[in-house]
């Protein structure tokens, strides 16, 4: 089912800048002599990002430059420039149009430091996987130092990074409320989600002569200006009221946040904030935000309108490389090397994970590709990726069974503001039909030279115990041993505070993946992901939760400690301790424990590696203070061993350890897939 409002331009209907003649470029230039081999005295626009460039739909930098190439703009990239001045970012001469700047598909933050904020010496989007190659906060800092450049060249900021850095927001690297990065980074707009439809509108509009404060009435387009006069304006604070009346109140209509000022300084206002950012989330019936910024607004057009099945193929079946810049030689990029062979199907995901930032980016509504264009890029992964030996590594999204998955009605959907289709059930809107996917599936191994195509993209296994014949299929053809999946707790608090499914559904989908994988005479594994710290996590939650992952004989190699990055709704929790998934209001808003200091986030850490020698004492210390020490020894229903005495040699009571294969499963944590 499509969802797509009426009134919208497409994609390919805009009329090009320039007609264009011959083919497009090989590469989009990275250099002068590029650009003169082209035939081009000047770039109109240079994209400057913090990823290496690699010529790929999976990368940001690529489709916005292969999208705009294809409207006769001209389009340089700077990638991964010194920083510490303005001239690499005269590499490419002083642009016609605009900078468009972005951190890449990652945020520059959450890249660079792990959760404890160490910082990482690799970075999976350089070449050699070298650190150390993009500044922190890297859209700020390339975009200040594109001001410096040519200071009378427009600055656009956008990716992922600029996007949940749109209003004031919680950075937990500095563990303060910082404005948005919009004003700091002195830029004349920012582009948010997903911006194909923005970055071409404001192409052709700058182009035709306008000013950027011009582009005040595109969706998805954050910039500072004061309210219009004809506007009602409705206080954040009031929304959660009885009557809701502000939901019928016809007009212009824009909600005005509680100030940066006001976040900086009070939790339940960043809260309230958070709560009515993601209410206003769905394109069908968002309305516009403000927030002041000391002495200006700062103004967040609805978010924009996803693309049409047909507009996902224009975008997925540009003229890419599909292969890295020429200028790194034989480098090896990790990113891409995870992604070469692999193939996106689809956007957004509804799920409304509380941790997750993909809905604040890509939005809840699912944008799929059709299926003729999906295997006519395993037909080009086949033709054109070095390398290929027959797999397709993946077919998959931010999940890999949403494939097609809609609101069965649109007038529901274009009025809905719950933030989960998923969550505390599936509602029963929601067509959650596998049909489509499967067939899919079938299709594409069918595809001449393709021996296997395997399923890399978390499944989302709440949807999918409804399927068992999709279960079958999964099994049967599209695992390789191992398939991940992401319970991430067991206990009902931080369950919740997550919207997560309950246990309950994880066992069910392992016994309906166990009974495929025997019918099929395989012996494969699943891959469960957890995480500690989560808001809504107590001492006792990990505990029962490393008393389950014995239970059924998991070992963790590598764990998620939480994260609190830009935006997310968990992130708003773990600052304010308030709960924003519920009204918040003076006086009466629901706490939420949150887990800050770094030895209880590492407790919880070790809890999830109960296994490891090195976590025993401190495990034996908690469960002492938390009147378990029953735990303690060598029983199989016991935790840890009990502190050998001095002068026994080795403790009898120490666990032996396991095996993959040999009763116990292995499995680790982490892993890198490209985001936009």
């Amino acid at each position: 089912m499509e969802t797509q409002a009426p009134a919208v331009k497409p994609l390919t209907s805009w009329f090009p800048r320039r007609p264009q003649y011959g083919r497009a470029a090989p590469f989009l230039p990275m250099s002068q002599a590029e650009m003169k081999a082209l035939g081009w005295d000047a770039c109109d626009i240079v994209i400057v990002t913090g990823d290496a460039y690699i010529d790929h739909p999976s990368f940001g930098m690529a489709i916005i430059g292969r999208l705009l190439e294809a409207q006769g703009f001209r389009v340089g990239i700077i990638a991964q420039p010194d920083w510490q001045s303005a001239e690499p970012f005269k590499a490419l001469g002083k642009p016609k149009l605009f900078f468009g700047v972005t951190g890449g598909n990652m945020d520059s933050m959450v890249n660079r430091y792990t959760a404890d904020r160490r910082l990482r010496h690799d970075d999976a989007y350089t070449p050699g996987g070298e650190g150390g190659k993009r500044p922190d906060r890297c859209t700020l800092v390339y975009a200040q130092r594109c001001r410096e450049a040519f200071k009378d060249v427009p600055v656009i900021l956008g990716g992922i990074e600029a996007s949940l850095r749109r209003i004031a927001h919680y950075d937990y690297w500095s563990d303060k409320v910082r404005r948005s990065m919009l004003a700091d980074a002195k830029a004349d707009l920012l582009l948010y989600g997903n911006a194909e439809r923005a970055i071409l509108e404001v192409a052709h509009r700058l182009a035709a002569g306008e000013a950027p404060r011009a582009c005040a009435d595109i969706r998805g387009v954050a910039l500072f200006r004061p309210v219009p006069a004809h506007y009602t304006e409705l206080d954040a604070s009031d929304l959660d009221s009885a009557e809701e009346g502000a939901e019928r109140r016809a007009g212009d209509v824009v909600i005005r946040l509680p100030s940066c000022e006001q976040v900086e300084q009070d939790r339940e206002a960043y809260a309230r904030a958070s709560r009515v950012l993601h209410r206003e989330s769905n394109p069908g019936n968002a309305r516009p935000l403000v927030q002041r910024h000391g002495d200006r607004d700062l103004w967040l057009n609805a978010p924009p309108i996803p693309l049409s099945s047909a507009e996902m193929d224009a975008v997925y079946e540009l003229p890419y490389a599909r292969a890295p810049h020429p200028s790194y030689g034989n480098a090896k990029i990790p990113a891409w090397e995870m992604i070469r062979f692999s193939v996106t199907i689809m956007r957004g995901c509804f799920g409304g994970c509380s941790f997750c930032s993909i809905t604040e980016h890509e939005g809840r509504i699912i944008q799929s590709r059709s299926e003729g264009s999906i295997l006519r890029e395993i037909e080009r992964v086949r033709d054109q990726t070095a390398g290929f030996t027959g797999v397709i590594s993946d077919i998959g999204g931010p999940t890999a069974n949403m494939y097609r998955m809609a609101c069965k009605d649109r007038d529901a959907e274009a009025a809905c503001r719950r933030a989960s289709c998923a969550y505390p059930a599936i509602c029963p809107n929601l067509d959650t039909s596998h049909d489509q996917l499967i067939k899919l599936y079938r299709k594409a191994r069918e595809v001449p030279g393709v021996k296997k195509v395997m399923i890399a993209s978390g499944v989302r296994y709440d949807l999918a115990v409804h399927s068992p014949d999709y279960v079958k299929e999964l099994v049967s053809h599209h695992v390789g041993g191992y398939l991940k999946i992401a319970p991430e707790h067991t206990e009902r608090g931080p369950l919740t505070m997550m919207r997560k499914p309950g246990i309950a559904s994880y066992n069910r989908f392992k016994q309906m993946f166990d009974a495929a994988a025997a019918r099929a005479g395989k012996q494969y594994f699943l891959i469960p992901y957890f995480i500690a710290a989560h808001p809504g996590t107590t001492d006792e939650d990990m505990m029962n939760l490393a008393l389950w992952l014995k239970r059924n004989r998991y070992r963790a190699d590598q764990v998620q400690t939480f994260l609190p990055s830009p935006m997310a709704t968990s992130t708003a929790m773990h600052h304010s301790a308030f709960n924003p998934m519920r009204a918040v209001r003076r006086g009466a808003s629901e706490p939420v424990v949150v887990i800050k200091g770094l030895r209880q986030r590492r407790l919880h850490k070790a809890f999830l590696r109960y296994h490891d020698p090195d976590n025993w004492p401190v495990l034996r210390e908690a469960l002492k203070a938390m009147g378990r020490s029953d735990l303690i020894g060598g029983r199989p229903d016991q935790l840890v061993p009990a502190l050998q005495p001095p002068g026994t040699g080795k403790a009898a009571a120490t666990p032996r350890p396991l095996r993959p294969g040999k009763g116990a499963s292995r499995f680790t944590t982490k892993g890198v897939r490209p985001r936009r």
